[in-house]
């Protein structure tokens, strides 16, 4: 079999079941061709942080959008719906992706410490199994850090989604100028939402830079 429909079928088997087995078997797979679960989990922070980074920017625009709603002064209502409507769908997509991306993060840490921990009993001088139980138990703890704060970031885009959608449904129900009104109020709520969220997100993307440090030392 080639090393492509191996690579394929591996892949498959680990998006549609995602237990532990599979996960291990389809890393341990990469690690026969050459590539360490390290350099993946260190790949896959890189992607769930440069995702975080495109959901600042998106969020950002979002709110730019909702701002300029709010400020209607005349112009077709309904083109300013379809544009604040197109960056929430935008903006939902984005938070998927970051999600996504945190769960890729997690399916290879998992490998990687099942691995090591297995590990640790094949060795047999005392001293250097003390040495590797420290950095494994280091690690851990760093990545769990990590971990929490990307889930933080995830947690706090819900709110935001659930607020962005309220606003479009109620001016795609209501396409005139009190409708406006009504939102202004709802302004202040959403800068300070996306302004925490986009300062998480800042928090874990320089976490991120720190545990990718840490794991390449």
């Amino acid at each position: 079999m080639r090393k492509s429909t191996v690579i394929i079928s591996f892949l498959l088997l680990a998006l549609s079941g995602c237990t532990s087995t599979i996960q291990d078997t389809y890393f341990n797979m990469w690690e026969k061709l050459g590539v360490e679960k390290r350099d993946i989990l260190v790949d896959r922070v890189e992607d769930a942080q440069e995702t975080q980074q495109e959901a600042q920017q998106q969020f950002s625009s979002a709110l730019e959008e909702f701002s300029a709603l709010i400020n209607f002064d005349g112009g077709e209502l309904e083109d300013v719906y379809n544009n604040l409507n197109d960056q929430f769908e935008a903006s939902k997509s984005t938070a998927e992706d970051v999600s996504n991306r945190i769960d890729k993060v997690e399916s290879v840490a998992g490998s990687l410490f099942r691995e090591w921990e297995s590990e640790l009993e094949q060795i047999t001088n005392q001293n250097l199994r003390r040495d590797s139980q420290k950095k494994l138990s280091s690690t851990k703890r760093n990545y769990e850090s990590l971990v929490r704060s990307m889930r933080k970031v995830e947690a706090s885009m819900a709110p935001v989604l659930s607020a962005l959608q309220d606003n479009v449904l109620y001016l795609k129900h209501n396409l005139n100028a009190n409708a406006v009104g009504a939102l202004k109020g709802e302004l202040n709520t959403i800068q300070k939402d996306v302004k925490d969220l986009i300062a998480e997100m800042s928090a874990a993307i320089k976490q991120s830079d720190e545990f990718i440090a840490t794991i390449k030392s």
